[in-house]
């Protein structure tokens, strides 16, 4: 154990404040295995040093290409395991989004030069609408609210089966937890206790459900293949709505939908 850590070793609260990752994300890491501290201080504090760094780097960048944290796992400890190669996949992800600023550029130009034309430009506004609903809006986040009758086991099945972030959680003065959060890309997803006061119910205790979760990832195909121990309600299949998509039911019988829209 170190009594003074080095300048270039952060502790996890450090480390935290400079990543804008969560205390609670990087127990979580270190609980399931994926990134443990280099050393810890006399007093038991956690440390953290370039090599860990740079492996939450990958970790992240992974996360953001849509794998799921057993994904994660298998390609940070598997013989790819370099920083280059995860640089290199960034940098792909960050070309294919300025791809996307692009060509919605190239599109309002050319919803301009209609306007000018005196043309009709519902074709044009129609693209329009279509390449914006694909990126970030500047409206305020939306946050979903799911309720299941055992938050900590909820918890751990969306991070571990869906490859969704690990946020906060919330615990009462008796140490029951009363509100968890999760990360699903740039949203949040709230789970919440089953409540009397307010008539909600988890699908595990009224025996079904009345919504769906949706979320849009990179690879349907490839989301699926590693969502081990989910329960599948439907495999990915290209509906005549525009997406390809599949369908699994979470530990409490939750609906989810992950789908992209498909090309063309």
């Amino acid at each position: 154990m170190t009594s003074t850590p080095p300048p270039s070793v952060r502790r996890i609260g450090e480390l935290a404040d400079a990543t804008g990752i969560t205390v609670r994300t990087l127990h979580y890491y270190e609980e399931i295995g994926l990134l443990s501290p280099a050393d810890r201080t006399a007093a038991g504090h956690r440390l953290y040093g370039a090599d860990e760094v740079e492996r939450l780097y990958r970790i992240c960048m992974l996360r953001q290409l849509g794998l799921p944290l057993d994904g994660v796992r298998n390609t940070l400890d598997g013989p790819a395991d370099e920083l280059a190669s995860t640089i290199s996949a960034h940098l792909a992800d960050v070309d294919r989004r300025v791809d996307e600023q692009n060509r919605l550029r190239a599109r309002l130009a050319r919803l301009g030069a209609t306007l000018d034309a005196g043309a009709d430009p519902t074709t044009d506004l129609l693209t329009v609408l279509e390449d914006m609903s694909m990126l970030d809006s500047n409206l305020a986040k939306p946050i979903g609210v799911l309720v299941y009758r055992d938050l900590q086991s909820a918890f751990d099945h969306l991070t571990r089966v869906f490859g969704l972030g690990p946020g906060e959680f919330t615990a009462d003065p008796d140490g029951n937890l009363v509100h968890g959060e999760i990360e699903v890309g740039s949203g949040t997803l709230w789970l919440h206790p089953e409540s009397e006061d307010f008539s909600l119910v988890s699908p595990a205790t009224r025996g079904d459900s009345t919504a769906m979760m949706v979320v849009i990832v990179d690879d349907v195909d490839k989301h699926h293949a590693v969502a081990h121990g989910a329960t599948i309600r439907y495999e990915p299949i290209d509906q005549p709505y525009g997406y390809r998509e599949y369908g699994a039911r979470d530990s409490e019988g939750h609906l989810w939908s992950f789908m992209k829209p498909l090309a063309g």
